[in-house]
C-alpha cells in the first residue's frame, strides 16, 4: 500500500516542486488549479508518467480524468486500488 508520505515525496520528486514539502501538501489538496498545487497540463503528463514508472499503474480512462486527479487523496486511493 502506497502511503500519503511516500506518495506526497514522488510528487515533489517528478514535478519539481522545489519549495514544498510533504507535510505542506494537505490530502484533500486540488492538484490543479489556484487552489491547490497549481499544476498544469504539462504537469499532468509528467504525473501519468511517474505513476506508470513508479506504481505500474495506468491511468487509460480519460473520463475518468477529473475525479481521479481531483485531489491528493482521490489519486493515491486510485493508486492503492489498482497497484500490482
Amino acid at each position: 500500500m502506497v502511503t500519503s508520505e511516500s506518495f506526497k515525496e514522488v510528487l515533489i520528486k517528478y514535478l519539481n516542486l522545489e519549495d514544498i514539502t510533504p507535510d505542506e501538501i494537505d490530502d484533500n489538496s486540488t492538484l490543479f488549479g489556484e487552489d491547490g498545487l497549481g499544476l498544469d497540463s504539462v504537469d499532468s503528463i509528467e504525473l501519468v508518467l511517474a505513476i506508470e514508472k513508479e506504481y505500474g499503474v495506468r491511468i487509460s480512462d480519460s473520463k475518468l480524468y477529473e475525479t481521479i486527479f481531483a485531489s491528493v487523496e482521490n489519486l493515491l486511493h486510485y493508486i492503492n486500488e489498482n497497484k500490482k
